[in-house]
């Protein structure tokens, strides 16, 4: 095993990730789709509804790689897993999932990210989760910088989207489970924003396989399925980005994306007070349907989740609390993650009492770069060396957000966004650190 001073190091070094996103897979992930719905018809089963239009991602962004490391990667996976309500052990079965994999990754020829020895090696099941987290990592981190490259001067904004779609249609229940399109919803959804101006929704549906660059179009045709789901206004508006992660490419670990054109815009008047993020959040109703384009009189309509014009402000505040909710749990969960929540969000998950072996708490302060973060830790033993694994949020910011001051973090947050770029920005910390646009960070040490 390595000594925990070199897993430390190999975290924080750069590696290309490759990108494959090309005519030639949108074609691929076509003919897959038309195999699954052959085969629905002949089992006597609907064809699913598929995301029209699926390509290539701009040229900007063909054939490419990115470059990023491995705890980049972890830290997008732990912002993306801390609300899945994982039961009384969340503080670390949610809040620390993602550094089960801080000996998973590696570099090959030099050049490119990799599975390690120790990631090549689960056992049985496991090698599944591996796949799927793993994906949803690498999935964001590849999303984030496609939308940084189109949108250079918005910050983007990750959301389940589980818990921004449960505050207004029902996802849970014996009635709902038997509807077989409830399950066909987007893993996330990305708010592309800037103070002053509509926020843009995208969806995002991500995989991860061990398998075959086969098993990658068949993932793909699975997701065009999810992201279908969710419209913001008309049908068909909405942009999408679709990924499959292969972690035994040919060279490294590929992903496999595509994307769907749209606007996505949640155009509401600026002094609408419906639209108000500090102001709480209740769960609505709204019918699960989509409306397709009118054939004739009649306006057909289908299952899913659509956003229409009188529901943009009510939806803006759900994305935007949920965002705070995940903020905020990744800082240590509690109450301060509670206000953000409805009931059926999960609001009673947060709240009252935590047990102090397996709960979290914002009791922790670091300061790194010149920033004082405030959050949680984690202290655990790597390879039989105790090392400490830090979370949280910039001060300024963490307070207008334990404050219920969600509009006033946002303008404070789009002002810094590019303060965490710098190099400068993680001096002070003897270990990897990561820091986002929204000014969250997870770093890692001896101790």
């Amino acid at each position: 095993m390595k000594e925990a001073v070199e897993v430390l190091k190999d975290l924080a070094k750069s590696w290309n990730v490759q990108v494959n996103s090309t005519s030639a897979l949108a074609a691929a992930v076509a003919s897959a789709s038309a195999r699954d719905d052959a085969q629905r018809r002949e089992d006597k089963r609907d064809p699913l509804r598929r995301k029209p239009g699926l390509g290539r991602l701009p040229a900007v962004m063909r054939d490419m790689s990115i470059k990023i490391t491995p705890w980049e990667v972890l830290h997008a996976l732990g912002r993306a897993s801390v609300l899945s309500r994982q039961g009384a052990g969340r503080g670390l079965a949610e809040h620390w999932s993602c550094l089960k994999y801080c000996q998973a990754l590696d570099g090959a020829s030099g050049h490119y990210m990799a599975l390690s020895r120790e990631g090549l090696n689960p056992r049985r099941h496991y090698k599944t989760v591996q796949s799927g987290e793993l994906g949803i990592g690498f999935a964001l981190a590849l999303a984030e910088h496609i939308i940084r490259e189109r949108y250079p001067d918005h910050t983007v904004s990750l959301i389940d989207a589980d818990i921004a779609l449960q505050a207004g249609w029902a996802l849970t229940g014996k009635d709902v489970k038997r509807r077989d399109w409830i399950r066909l919803r987007p893993d996330y959804l990305l708010e592309v924003w800037k103070p002053g101006e509509p926020s843009k929704v995208i969806p995002l549906a991500c995989r991860g396989t061990h398998g075959k660059t086969q098993y990658v179009h068949t993932q793909l045709a699975s997701a065009s399925a999810q992201v279908e789901a969710v419209h913001v206004g008309p049908w068909n508006t909405t942009p999408s980005l679709v990924m499959s992660t292969e972690l035994l490419g040919q060279g490294g670990i590929i992903v496999h994306a595509l994307h769907a054109e749209g606007d996505g815009s949640l155009s509401v008047a600026p002094d609408d007070p419906a639209a108000d993020a500090n102001q709480a959040l209740d769960d609505l109703n709204i019918y699960p349907e989509v409306r397709l384009p009118a054939e004739g009189e009649e306006e057909p309509r289908v299952s899913g989740f659509q956003v229409q014009p009188e529901h943009f402000a009510w939806f803006r505040r759900a994305i935007i609390r949920a965002g705070a909710a995940g903020l905020m749990a990744f800082t240590g969960g509690g109450d301060p993650t509670a206000q953000y929540l409805t009931k059926r969000q999960g609001r009673e998950h947060f709240e009252g009492f935590t047990h102090p072996g397996t709960g979290i708490v914002q009791d922790v302060a670091h300061r790194i770069g010149g920033t004082k973060f405030i959050g949680t830790d984690h202290v655990f033993r790597l390879n039989g060396t105790r090392v400490e694994a830090f979370s949280g949020v910039a001060e300024s910011l963490f307070l207008h957000l334990y404050n219920g001051k969600v509009e006033r973090y946002r303008r404070a947050a789009h002002a810094l966004r590019s303060q965490w770029l710098s190099t400068e920005a993680t001096q002070g910390w003897d270990g990897p650190v990561s820091l986002r646009e929204d000014g969250s960070v997870m770093a890692m040490r001896l101790l």
